[in-house]
């Protein structure tokens, strides 16, 4: 369960990363979207060992 929570969490950072790069005036959004696509995996590692 919390597997598929985390993967469905990093498909919704990975979209925000896009939309905020292709959309320039958001640019923000793209560098959040990344962070949070990273402090997610990280966790998810860490929770999985």
């Amino acid at each position: 369960m919390l597997l598929r929570f985390l993967l469905v969490l990093l498909v919704v950072w990975i979209a925000l990363t896009v939309i905020g790069a292709v959309i320039k005036g958001l640019f923000w959004l793209a560098v959040v979207g990344l962070l949070l696509f990273l402090g997610t995996a990280a966790f998810g590692a860490a929770r999985r060992r």
